[in-house]
């Protein structure tokens, strides 16, 4: 599973969850890609599957986490998690994101 993190350089929240959130992801097992969207490089990867769960992006969060099966390939949503959380919060929601 591969979590990634859509986020935004200037967003205070998605600031203050990077200095736990690859670490939590890659303590459950997941491998985590930040993506900032003024990261066009990033950004363009990735595009495709922001807009599959938010089409026309509304109803993101800052920032929004999307739970993938093969990211570089035909990738499949599995969960989301957006907005900002205590890392405790984060560490139970994406456990309960993950296959047993």
């Amino acid at each position: 599973m591969h979590l990634i993190k859509f986020s935004s350089e200037d967003c205070g929240t998605c600031h203050r969850m990077s200095h736990y959130d690859s670490k939590v992801a890659e303590e459950l097992g997941c491998s985590f890609i930040s993506v900032m969207l003024q990261d066009t490089e990033m950004y363009r990867k990735y595009r495709k599957i922001l807009l599959k769960q938010y089409p026309n992006k509304e109803g993101m969060g800052w920032p929004t986490y999307l739970l993938v099966n093969d990211p570089d390939g035909d990738f499949s949503i599995e969960g989301e998690l957006k907005g900002g959380m205590p890392k405790g919060d984060f560490r139970t929601k994406l456990a309960d994101l993950l296959p047993s």
